[in-house]
């Protein structure tokens, strides 16, 4: 039996365009079904001036699209967690369920200066403190239970107070008390992604191991691929983890399908994150050319079975923790 595989598309970063440009990129890429796309950001000014918001952009683009998963970079350095976990929260509610979080970490000492909160630190440390920042997320996303809200007019209660939970985090990088300000996301939790390097062994790695349902891997063969995912899955000491391999759209697309399906068949992963460079120029061929070749495959599906991200990935949607408690202690 044929074993589908997952698709989603890098569109490189936020650069100084306007948001209905990468709207309607997003949208092609809905077009083709894919299961997300992601859209880089940075602290660092020599990045560019006049870049947009990866969030506020993805936000822009959730209202004008209905399918597609919405993964946005949010670094976890010179910004605190409870801003980023209100933001992303935010996102999965104006995109009823589409929101994912892709982590990363400031090193640069021109991203220090402009923001004027800290100096670089290693990676070792930066990795760590994303570690906690992705902690706090996830328990202030659980603070409130799905039932919380009331919103009964006639008695004037909004919420149930008994359904909201203090997040109570205390660690060396962020102390946190919550609860959130922003109701449960629609997905309970926005899927975490990071991306990794099959050759390295880094922070990351325990990062991901932790708190990763994607993972958008580097690999320079299909046998490194694999033994990184079996790596992974047993640091995890879960199944709920989805492999992506990162392969580069400068290859001539019409080569792409069968390179595709050859690495499918042996790397034994959940499928591929396409890079582009060029996104306007490279996507097109991607939706008109490669989708339909793995379709013909059998390796692709015809269109989205689901609504949320989590649909999309096969991915159960968590109960909050303290829900599971309370009705533990019952």
């Amino acid at each position: 039996m044929t074993r589908e595989l997952h698709l989603s598309v890098a569109l490189g970063s936020a650069a100084p365009r306007s948001a209905a440009h990468w709207t309607g990129l997003v949208q092609l890429a809905e077009l083709g079904a894919l299961d997300f796309v992601t859209l880089d950001d940075s602290l660092d000014p020599a990045d560019g001036d006049g870049r947009l918001d990866a969030v506020a952009v993805l936000a822009h683009a959730a209202a004008r699209t209905s399918r597609i998963g919405l993964v946005p970079t949010v670094t976890t350095t010179h910004t605190e967690p409870f801003h980023t976990s209100s933001a992303l929260a935010t996102l999965d509610f104006v995109s009823g369920g589409r929101a994912g979080w892709l982590v990363d970490v400031s090193t640069t000492e021109e991203a220090a200066r402009a923001v004027g909160r800290r100096d670089p630190a290693p990676d070792a440390e930066l990795w760590a403190e994303a570690a906690d920042a992705a902690e706090v997320a996830a328990r202030l996303w659980d603070s409130w239970e799905d039932d919380a809200e009331i919103r009964d007019a006639g008695t004037g209660r909004f919420i149930d107070r008994d359904k909201l939970h203090y997040a109570d985090f205390d660690g060396p990088h962020f102390s946190v008390r919550g609860p959130s300000i922003v109701p449960r996301p629609p997905q309970g939790r926005p899927p975490v992604a990071v991306a990794l390097d099959a050759q390295g062994r880094d922070a990351r790695w325990e990062l991901a191991a932790q708190y990763a349902e994607i993972v958008l891997l580097d690999a320079d063969s299909p046998a490194t691929a694999r033994e990184a995912r079996t790596e992974l899955l047993s640091r995890a000491g879960r199944d709920d983890l989805r492999v992506l391999i990162r392969v580069g759209v400068t290859e001539t697309p019409g080569a792409l399908p069968e390179l595709l399906a050859d690495w499918h068949a042996e790397a034994g992963t959940d499928g591929f994150h396409l890079v582009t460079t060029s996104p306007t120029e490279e996507l097109p061929a991607v939706i008109h050319d490669v989708v339909p070749a793995l379709r013909a495959r059998g390796l692709f599906r015809a269109t989205h079975t689901g609504r949320t991200l989590r649909d999309h990935l096969g991915l159960t949607r968590p109960d909050s923790r303290y829900a599971v408690r309370t009705e533990a202690a019952l």
